[in-house]
Formats: C-alpha cells, structure tokens, sequence
C-alpha cells in the first residue's frame, strides 16, 4: 500500500494513492462492477474503497444514474489530477530508465590484471567501439581494497579475471571461461618432449613472474601445498618480457596458457610444453557490486562481456 502522510492542518491524512486507481476506473467504466472488473477486484472491495473517497472528500464523487456511476464536477477534476500522478509514478518511480548504447556517452570501467588486458580488453574495445561508439572505455588494476570501493561505488563497472577477494555476499560473479597452465620454452630448447617430466621440470632453471594480478598465486600456492620446490634464477613482476628472456635461455616459465598462446603464436622464439603436474586450473569471472546488479547500463554491459567471453566462443582453446 503506497500512502502519503499530511500534516495535521492538512484535512486529507494517510491518503492511499491506491485509491487514484480506483477514482479513474470507476471514471473510466461508469459502473462499480466494470471498474472492479478492470482493478481485478471484488466488487465489495471497490464499493469500499469508493466509500473511503466519499469520506476523504466529504462528497460523493459518483452519483448512481440509470446510465451508471456519474461523476460530480470534483470527480471530473480528481480523475485528470489521478491520471497524473499514476503515469508519473509509472515513468519516474517504477519503471527502469533504458540504457542506449548508440547514444550514450558514458565510460565503461573494467578491472583487468594485465594478463586479463591481454585476454578480454582486445574483443571488449572492438564490440563497445562499435556498439557503443561514443562512450569511453577504461581499464584499471586497483589493489583488493580500492577494488572493493570502485565496484561500491559504481567508479568500476566490473571486475573480469580471477578475483579470489570478491566473494562476499555483496558481490554478484558469473563463470566466464576457465583456463590452466603450461610451461614455456625456447624454441630450440634441448628438451623437445611436449611434456615435461617432474625430473626435467626440477632439473631446469625457472622464471618466476610475480605480478600484480592473482592468477599466478594459484600456481605458487599448489607447489607450496606439494612441497615442491624449485631453482628460481629470475623473479619479474612483468609477463611482457618473458618471451625475450625465455626465447634466449635455456629458463622455464609456468604461466596461464592463454598467454602461452599468445607468446608462441607473435613470432617470439618459445614454445608450449606440458607441465608435469596436475596444476588447479583458473575459473575466469565477471563481479559486481549488489548495489548495481539491477542498473541498466551493468545489466547491458554484463550480457556482452558473457557473450563475448565462454566456453563456445573461448578465442583460446585447449588443447591447441
């Protein structure tokens, strides 16, 4: 029941704005029976709800004729004054402002790690720029704290990638893709297995890549828990210059396969080999914040991230 409260001076109090409803179908149909017929009502209830509009105004407002219910000169009036009110609170408080994106100028803010950059930022920039060609795309790699408050405060629309730390009640998360690890080579690496023995992944000297983006813990965590240790000759925050290093020593590195790909397949002198370990594979998500899982503009850029990125459309299969 939707009321507004008066103050004391104000002879109408309490008033039920349900009671508009009624006032136009009985102004509409001409009859109680029509107008509760048209409500989905029960004839008594609407009679009752009639005689509260009598009591509330103190006439009234229909008088019963042989043609039907006749409104009074006040009911005349009410009914243009209700028509009001219910169509602007139907367009101003119930229903959902459309997002446009052919028109809409607004900046659309993802949280990427860099591999996460390497993997969605491409397909994303390519449909928004078509689709929505005025608006402006950001990509941004907070820490977990400010992460948390951009998603809050609508500042970040969404975070795509592997996020462990959003998975509070506050935040919504859909399954993308999943992907797993591989080890990289030189290309003209002695070892020419396709996959690694435990013995050959020991013996060989390792880059570590330590970057700001969490997917890599998922490795690190598992050789802790195995309680395999190995030689680490170079540790880099930075996954671009693994091809230079990798492609001209005779170093290994484990890092997710979608860049694995993406570094055998640009002309760098590596190639993909097997690890030897079953290594946990990496769920891919999109999160957002419960403040905005029902806002137009999330809701539109969630179905094309989903769209654009799962397991019939993954651009990065395995096997390959």
């Amino acid at each position: 029941m939707i009321s507004v409260i008066h103050d004391d001076n104000n002879p109408v109090k309490d008033f039920d704005l349900n009671l508009l409803r009624v006032v136009v179908a009985l102004y509409d149909a001409g009859s109680v029976s029509r107008a509760a017929q048209h409500l989905g009502l029960s004839q008594p209830a609407v009679s009752a709800a009639l005689g509260r509009l009598r009591r509330t105004f103190g006439e009234p407002l229909f008088v019963k004729t042989a043609q039907g219910m006749s409104p009074t000169a006040r009911a005349h009036a009410l009914a243009a004054s209700a028509r009001d009110v219910l169509a602007r609170v139907a367009t101003d408080v119930l229903s959902e402002n459309a997002f446009v994106p052919e028109t809409t100028t607004a900046t659309f803010t993802f949280a990427l790690s860099d591999v996460g950059e390497m993997v969605f930022l491409p397909k994303i920039l390519e449909s928004l720029r078509r689709l929505a060609p005025r608006a402006q795309v950001r990509s941004v790699a907070p820490p977990p704290a400010r992460l948390e408050h951009g998603l809050e405060s609508g500042e970040i629309d969404l975070a795509v990638g592997y996020f462990p730390d959003l998975k509070s009640a506050a935040y919504f998360q859909q399954r993308l893709l999943t992907h797993r690890f591989v080890c990289l080579l030189r290309a003209d690496h002695p070892i020419r297995a396709k996959r690694l023995s435990l013995e050959q992944f020991l013996s060989l000297d390792h880059a570590v890549v330590r970057a700001e983006g969490r997917s890599q813990e998922i490795f690190e965590k598992y050789l802790a828990r195995r309680r395999i240790t190995r030689r680490i000759a170079l540790s880099t925050p930075h996954f671009m210059s693994i091809p230079s290093v990798i492609g001209k020593s005779d170093l290994v590195v484990t890092l997710p396969h979608a860049i694995g790909l993406f570094f055998s397949q640009t002309g760098a002198n590596v190639r993909i080999v097997e690890p030897p370990l079953p290594i946990p594979r990496i769920e891919l998500r999109q999160h957002w914040h419960r403040n905005y899982h029902h806002d137009p503009k999330n809701k539109w850029l969630r179905r094309l991230v989903a769209g654009l990125f799962n397991d019939a459309s993954d651009e990065w299969p395995y096997p390959f």
